[in-house]
């Protein structure tokens, strides 16, 4: 029986076709166009990468060097295209690659409430990861602050995504083991922690009912 979680094998079933055929420059590839708005498997590649690394297949550090300098490379190509055609380029075009007027909006909205510092988080977001560039150019966002941010966020995205899933990777069996361990413990936990909640919102009923 493998021990490999379902997560990372449905991770590797959608990357590894790519990694056989194209080795790192499809981590490249697929990081890059994602961050500027076209679908693409970007994350999905980083953490099937970087688990192959785990298991002596891969170099994390060069998946880690080339996934920032992709992500990096490619929100900065997706804040031209914002700041140079606008929003009504995007809005007309967008439709060719996925991109819809509603995950526009979206990604504003998000912008016009937290500010520029959305930028650093919206790597770990569906659709902010691959829009944040293209709305930072429409809404007119300085070029050396969405630079800043975004070079963080994808710094703080990779090494979660690569150097997390490597670490994970290394020290899967004994995760494991641990986690088997503890299982009857935590099921107690848990059934306890339901029974002492239940126990509470009856007494509380019966409180507000007097």
């Amino acid at each position: 029986m493998s021990t490999t979680p379902s997560l990372i094998d449905h991770y590797l079933a959608i990357a590894q076709p790519y990694l056989n055929d194209y080795g790192y420059a499809a981590i490249f590839a697929l990081v890059l166009v994602e961050s500027f708005g076209v679908p693409a498997p970007g994350e999905a590649i980083i953490i099937a990468g970087s688990f192959l690394a785990s298991r002596g297949q891969m170099n994390i550090f060069i998946i880690m060097i080339i996934a920032w300098g992709a992500a990096v490379l490619g929100d900065n190509i997706g804040f031209a295209i914002g700041h140079f055609g606008g929003r009504r380029l995007i809005a007309h075009r967008g439709r060719y690659v996925g991109i819809k007027e509603s995950h526009l909006a979206k990604v504003e909205r998000f912008f016009d409430h937290y500010g520029g510092g959305i930028v650093v988080f919206a790597r770990f977001v569906q659709v902010l990861r691959q829009l944040n560039g293209l709305v930072a150019g429409t809404m007119g966002m300085p070029w050396w602050r969405f630079l800043f941010y975004n070079a963080l966020g994808a710094a703080l995205w990779v090494g979660v995504w690569g150097g997390g899933i490597y670490f994970l990777g290394k020290h899967m069996e004994a995760a494991l083991d641990v986690l088997s361990y503890l299982e009857p413990y935590l099921i107690g936990a848990g059934v306890m922690a339901l029974i002492l909640g239940a126990v509470y919102i009856l007494r509380r009923r019966r409180n507000n009912s007097n």
